[in-house]
């Protein structure tokens, strides 16, 4: 049966599908109406078979299966259709589809070609989620909660605690309502802890930025007993950070134990923390020894800046010279863990190189290493000068062992300013030779500690009213370092003080340029200008720096100052409000604004004001005369009296206090009394006509 089934050649090169198209006219189904035979097979029983039924199950013995290697028999369709592989008319027909593209059975009833589905229409529309579903509110709510929480923590970056309060709070209660009602729908194994945790968590937060402490407390409370929320005693921390916000330093202590406690030896740096916190209460409560144990641990497995120097203070507070050396040589050992400063100096001049250096060089890692290294240098020079006056005889003796101990560490640039230090210790001892002779040392070293000596030296000389050393001490420091602002600060202030306001101010503002934020060289300036007449300009400078100096008394009062001088009077007593505010007890401030209001003739301002003056200080003759006068022109010569009496015991040599106190008893009607007041002015004063006269 298989002579007449051939497989088409893998090699052969004719085109496999040549008379593909031809076709035995046998097979022409348009003219089966006119072919007898198949009229006659469609009327015969053949064409009327009966329906095929359900055959019994036949064993695998009825009918072999036949296998790849196996006979087939080439069969022909009922149509007459050759099968696929055999060969019609001596051509191998080749193999095609099972069945023709976008051909189906309900082509043969009349439908049209529709291969995509299209007469199918548009596809149903997606059911609708049933929001009134427990489920879906559940679901909701719970978004609603999580969404709170993160308005809450958002708002507390911002500044807004308040608001953050209300949405934490706001929070807690869409939270207890879930609960509830996921009580009602599932079992309560499925209640989400976490949202739970993170909600209360987020209010007691909110209560201990807002400082409502009890409110604080009462929620980490609620978080610490639950026993379902794992690694809550932790908590326990923040619960010791209120105590010693409130001063409980006994139970602050108590809870950071518990929670050290609970915390695994394998969180080491968060049990150092913790310990850190423990020795600065026992600091506050002051149990020194203890503190010195906790912090003695610290340094001994894990060193660090915060608990060298608390050491130190420890034992300086207990009086031990030598404990306190070795804790500072401790302090001084810690390591910075920041890179070299030659690492962002391009060591040739590859244009690549150099781009990298000038990205990283002030990158906020850059930033980063230089705050840490700051807090350093700041720890170390204040415990050197805690330290440096007890730890010896003398306090030049303990500065010189410190300054040796610095520069025989990684901080060997300290040394030249633990030296200026000491000139400075000099000073406050009212020692002005040694603090010359310490600062002139530095004359010969780098430039840098020059310009710092020489500043000094200049500010100690101006202060002395010796302008010629300042100037050329000035002269150094500006020669040493020219971006020094404070040296060239000082230069112009000994210009200032030889009346070259012109030349002065060019200093002032090259110190500026040099360093923004020298205020002292922007005041400068701003007086520079006043003296100059230049009242905009020194306006200008003044509300620039009480931009940056907000309560500076200096500032407000040249403000003030300014405007009066530019007969603006209503500006000028709204900047003296604004300096009471500051200095409420500045006497000089008040009688100014008194000064105003009378002025203005407001004179019960004025008074206010000017008594507000004198009950701060009893001595200015102003104050006292305005008072005396108004007494007299509302006719209280008597309570006038008592203000001219002082004037008289201030300026006893004055005749005319005394000459008004009899006056003021004269008006009052107690004659007599001023008599004998008149007599005894004569008697001191027998030059005087106006006593004689009367």
């Amino acid at each position: 049966m298989m002579e007449n089934v051939h497989l088409a050649p893998e090699t052969d090169e004719d085109d496999l599908y040549s008379g593909y198209n031809d076709y035995n006219p046998t097979y022409d189904t348009e003219e089966l109406e006119n072919d007898t035979a198949f009229q006659q097979a469609v009327k015969t029983s053949h064409g009327r078979r009966p329906p095929i039924t359900a055959k019994i199950p036949s064993t695998a013995v009825a009918r072999p299966v036949a296998t790849g290697c196996g006979s087939k028999t080439s069969l022909a369709s009922s149509m007459g259709r050759p099968m696929t592989g055999a060969i019609q008319d001596g051509v191998t027909r080749p193999m095609t589809a099972v069945r023709a593209a976008g051909f189906t059975k309900a082509a043969l009833r009349g439908s049209a070609f529709d291969p995509l589905g299209q007469s199918r229409g548009p596809a149903p529309p997606l059911e609708a989620r049933n929001e009134d579903s427990p489920e879906e509110k559940i679901r909701q709510l719970e978004k609603k909660v999580n969404e709170l929480v993160e308005e809450s923590c958002i708002a507390n970056s911002c500044g807004d605690l308040k608001l953050a309060l209300e949405k934490a709070k706001d929070a807690g209660r869409k939270e207890r309502v879930l609960v509830r009602q996921r009580e009602q729908v599932t079992s309560p194994e499925n209640i989400n802890l976490d949202l739970t945790y993170s909600v209360l968590f987020n209010l007691a937060s909110q209560y201990s930025a807002n400082e409502m402490y009890p409110e604080a407390l009462n929620t980490y409370q609620v978080i610490v007993k639950n026993k379902m929320f794992s690694n809550a005693g932790r908590l326990k921390v923040n619960m010791g950070n209120i105590y010693l916000k409130q001063r409980n330093y006994s139970k602050a202590i108590k809870f950071y134990r518990m929670a050290l406690d609970q915390i695994p030896s394998v969180h080491k740096e968060m049990r150092i923390k913790i310990m850190q916190n423990i020795g600065v209460t026992f600091i506050k409560t002051g149990q020194y020894s203890d503190a010195i144990n906790s912090f003695e641990h610290i340094m001994s497995v894990a060193p660090n800046l915060k608990a060298g120097f608390n050491l130190i203070l420890s034992y300086f507070a207990v009086g031990d010279r030598e404990k306190m050396k070795k804790a500072f040589q401790k302090l001084i050992a810690v390591p910075l863990e920041t890179d070299e400063d030659g690492k962002y100096i391009s060591p040739n001049d590859d244009p690549h190189t150099n781009l990298v250096i000038e990205a990283i060089k002030n990158d906020h890692l850059r930033q980063m290493e230089r705050e840490r290294k700051a807090m350093a240098e700041k720890y170390i020079m204040t415990a050197a000068k805690l330290i440096a006056p007890v730890i010896e005889t003398s306090f030049a003796v303990g500065y010189d062992w410190c300054v040796e101990v610095v520069k025989a560490s990684q901080y060997v640039e300290l040394a030249n300013d633990l030296e200026i230090n000491k000139a400075i210790m000099y000073l406050r001892q009212k020692d002005f030779n040694q603090a010359v002779e310490t600062l002139k040392m530095f004359e010969k070293k780098d430039s840098s500690v020059k310009s710092a000596a020489a500043t000094n030296l200049s500010f100690l000389y101006y202060l002395e009213n010796e302008f010629s050393q300042a100037s050329s001490y000035a002269d150094l420091a500006v020669n040493s370092d020219r971006y020094n602002p404070s040296a060239l600060t000082n230069k112009g202030n000994t210009v200032f003080a030889n009346g070259d306001y012109e030349k002065a101010a060019e200093f002032y503002k090259e110190a500026l340029r040099n360093d923004s934020s020298c205020t002292e060289a922007l005041y400068n300036i701003g007086l520079t200008c006043k003296k100059l007449n230049r009242l905009d300009e020194a306006l200008d400078c003044f509300l620039k720096l009480h931009a940056i100096l907000r309560n500076s008394a200096q500032v407000l009062y040249q403000i003030a100052n300014i405007y009066e001088l530019m007969e603006d009077p209503n500006q000028a007593m709204e900047w003296l409000m604004q300096l009471i505010s500051v200095v409420p007890t500045d006497s000089r401030a008040l009688s100014k604004l008194g000064g105003l209001y009378d002025s203005e003739g407001d004179k019960s301002q004025a008074f206010q004001y000017y008594y507000e003056s004198y009950r701060y200080f009893p001595s200015n003759i102003e104050v006292i005369e305005w008072l005396g006068a108004y007494y007299i022109d509302t006719q209280f010569c008597e309570k006038a009296i008592q203000y001219f009496e002082r004037a008289s015991l201030i300026q006893p040599t004055q005749v005319k206090w005394q000459l008004m106190v009899a006056s003021c008893f004269r008006r009052s009607g107690n004659y007599q009394k001023a008599l004998d007041t008149y007599k005894d002015i004569h008697r001191k004063f027998p030059e005087n006509v106006e006593s004689q006269w009367i």
